[in-house]
């Protein structure tokens, strides 16, 4: 395995032939090495990075948005594809939820966070991480359009972008996963763990 690292708009990117970059997926190939560079550190995310606020009023609003939650994309959106739906990925299955709908169907952040990553992400095409409040990454994929930038603090239905058929993928879809930590393989149930913040997508 060859690693080839470059910087692209800024970012660092480690680009890696074979294993698990070459997974395959439901919704085309995953586990783009794009996606799993070394997570950076993020401060508690609100609306209010670098104002001056009283360390009361802070935890208030840090409190309030931490327990704002939503759906990625509009409920008319039927899953085409769950999670774990076993195959022959790196990962033994499959590591998102594919939601089919159209070119240009707004996708939303689920919950409060930063956006970590935002544009070309290999075989995921355009794509959005957002390291959410509570720690996890959530990985929206294979989109038409980016709508923030690296850094931006977003909440529960702040529009990220728009649904497509970028990178590796055999028709329009969102791909939406949640990963324990950045890299590939560490994902977990996304119906699940909207589920546990109230939000329904199955």
């Amino acid at each position: 395995m060859t690693p080839d690292t470059r910087r692209e708009s800024g970012i660092v990117r480690r680009i890696v032939t074979g294993g698990l970059a070459a997974a395959v997926s439901i919704c085309g190939f995953a586990g783009s090495a794009s996606v799993n560079s070394r997570p950076h550190d993020l401060a508690p995310a609100s609306d209010g990075v670098g104002r001056k606020e009283s360390p009361g009023h802070e935890r208030h609003e840090l409190s309030r948005a931490a327990h704002s939650y939503a759906r990625p994309i509009t409920k008319s959106a039927r899953i085409s594809a769950r999670w774990g739906v076993p195959g022959g990925w790196a990962a033994g299955h499959h590591t998102g939820v594919d939601f089919a709908a159209p070119v240009g169907t707004p996708v939303r952040s689920v919950g409060t966070g930063r956006v970590e990553l935002a544009g070309e992400a290999g075989s995921y095409g355009t794509a959005v991480i957002v390291h959410m409040k509570d720690g996890k990454h959530v990985l929206f994929a294979h989109l038409s359009k980016v709508t923030v930038r690296p850094g931006r603090v977003v909440r529960a239905n702040t529009v990220l972008g728009e649904s497509g058929n970028s990178g590796r993928s055999t028709g329009p879809h969102l791909h939406f996963e949640v990963r324990q930590e950045r890299g590939y393989g560490t994902e977990v149930d996304p119906v699940n763990y909207l589920a546990r913040h109230g939000v329904r997508i199955a």
